[in-house]
Parts: structure tokens; sequence; C-alpha cells
């Protein structure tokens, strides 16, 4: 059994970076998290062996559709007149800054981390069912 907090870590790790970057690996018998990034020397795996059914690779954030998608799940519901200004938005580098720009003058920003956070609670438990994984709070 995992803590489930120890599970939304390992999630933002591997999602704190771009995609293939960073990784962590449950192992669903101990509960245990090992990570990994390429982007530096940090590296708990070492000799471990990953294989075998017990073992499972945390997602990232684009695994369990929780980038582009949810901000326009979110816009949708919170900003429906802004829809379009988002999606020209989202064409060019630097979209969730500009994304969290608009958030901010529209007094939204709060609202919108409230729903990531719930959305990315939500997809994690599903994601823990989907795989067999039991997990605590």
């Amino acid at each position: 059994m995992v803590k489930f907090s120890d599970l939304e870590d390992a999630f933002l790790f591997v999602s704190s970076s771009p995609y293939g970057m960073n990784s962590a690996y449950l192992n669903k018998e101990t509960g245990q998290i090992f990570y990994h990034s390429e982007m530096s020397d940090y590296d708990e795996i070492g000799d471990e062996e990953l294989e075998g059914d017990q073992w499972l690779s945390i997602p990232h954030q684009n695994d369990l559709d929780l980038g582009q998608q949810l901000v326009f799940e979110f816009v949708e519901t919170h900003l429906n007149d802004k829809y379009e200004q988002v999606r020209q938005i989202f064409r060019r580098p630097g979209a969730y800054g500009r994304f969290k720009d608009l958030l901010g003058t529209r007094n939204q920003l709060e609202t919108w981390y409230e729903f990531e956070n719930q959305r990315t609670r939500e997809a994690l438990k599903e994601w823990c069912e989907e795989n067999d994984v039991e997990w605590s709070d």
C-alpha cells in the first residue's frame, strides 16, 4: 500500500519536466517509490530490477490528459466567453504563463489551482484503480 501523498509527490516530480526526463516507479507490493532524472544525477533506482508485475511507472500529467485538455475543460465552465482567446494563447510557446496572466486579470487564478488539484487527485485515484494500486491517506 502506498500513501496517496507520496504518489502525488511522485506524480509532480514526473510532471515537473518535459515528458520522459523525470521518472518514478512504484513497487505495488511494498509501496516504495524510486525516482530517476535524466536532467541530473538523481537516481534512486541504481541496480534495482524494475521487472515484474509489482512495478508501475508513475504517469506524467500528459498520460492522464491533465495538460491542455484540462485547461479547455476549465475555460468551458469558468471562462466560456474567453474560449477563443485561450485557443489563440495556446497556439504559441509560453501559453501557460499567458493563460495564468489572463486568469489573474479575471480573478480566477485560485479557482484554476483548486480545479487543477481536484482533477489531478481524481485522475490519480482512477489510475490507481485501473492498475490495482492500494493507497491510504
